[in-house]
């Protein structure tokens, strides 16, 4: 169920989304506020759920984590069991950033994120010998074009 916020929250969060290192001071002043009704605000859409984790966002090319997969996933097992099995894999491996059940022919998309092809089928070669899978399917992404993690507000 979705948190009913006003405008001066819609800002707070508009300045969280864009770098959540600033001071409570910093945003006070960028939202036309004080730090106190910020800092009030702030905990209370934590204590909502709007806001969850802080965290930084880190450059995955200058890692060395230069290719970056979409793996469609097609099953023919759809038992509570397996199921339970393929997410608790999914959840195990960091090599995958995003993992969604979807409706029409393709059951899964994963996002994966690896050094190149020879580590991506290090990562396929272990997740079938993990679960049963039917079909798998791995696009490589060419040039990533958008990313981000902002929210529209």
């Amino acid at each position: 169920m979705a948190v009913r916020i006003d405008e001066m929250d819609r800002k707070i969060l508009s300045q969280l989304q864009e770098d959540a290192s600033q001071s409570l001071d910093e945003i006070a002043r960028k939202v036309g506020s004080s730090k106190t009704p910020v800092w009030n605000r702030i905990r209370r859409m934590k204590e909502q759920g709007v806001i969850g984790r802080q965290t930084v966002i880190l450059d995955p090319e200058a890692l060395g984590l230069e290719a970056c997969f979409f793996v469609l996933i097609r099953t023919s097992e759809h038992e509570a069991e397996w199921q339970q099995k393929f997410l608790r894999t999914l959840r195990e491996r960091p090599e995958v950033l995003e993992a969604h059940r979807l409706a029409g022919d393709i059951d899964y998309i994963l996002k994966v994120r690896v050094q190149n092809a020879r580590a991506y089928d290090a990562f396929y070669q272990a997740l079938i010998s993990e679960v049963k899978i039917y079909n798998v399917t791995a696009l490589l992404s060419m040039e990533e074009i958008k990313s981000t993690t902002l929210l529209p507000l």
